[in-house]
């Protein structure tokens, strides 16, 4: 089922906060997918999925090599599932990096300290699922 990405019902919405990894899917210069698990976080008011990771991962470095690829991250829970589809960035600029950070460490934990940190960020652009 489709959902219009601003305006998620209550029930997706919970989904999407509650404690969960996720695979994030990004593609390979030849065109396959590369998927890993990953946490994730959603910020519904600027449409976007934010993932944290390093300079040299395969994820931000499939990203960096085609800035505005395509990328998806999906998350399953049982019968329930979300897959939130959009166009990915990576930086490293420090205030997007620390929002990242913030933003981990709500849903998850406090990440490690690196100082090759980078930010993925997917401007959502269709979510899919049932929650």
């Amino acid at each position: 089922m489709a959902h219009d990405p601003r305006a998620l019902d209550p029930a997706m919405e919970t989904f999407l906060a509650e404690y969960h990894l996720a695979t994030l899917t990004t593609l390979r210069a030849d065109g396959t997918p590369h998927v890993v698990a990953v946490g994730f976080t959603w910020d519904p008011p600027a449409g976007l999925v934010r993932v944290i990771t390093w300079a040299g991962s395969r994820k931000a470095r499939n990203i960096a090599e085609r800035p505005g690829s395509a990328a998806a991250v999906c998350q399953v829970d049982r019968g329930r599932w979300a897959t939130l589809e959009g166009t990915a960035t990576v930086t490293a600029e420090p205030e997007r990096v620390a929002e990242a950070v913030r933003r981990y460490a709500r849903r998850y934990r406090e990440p490690k300290q690196r100082d090759d940190r980078v930010v993925i960020e997917i401007a959502v652009e269709r979510v899919l699922g049932r929650a």
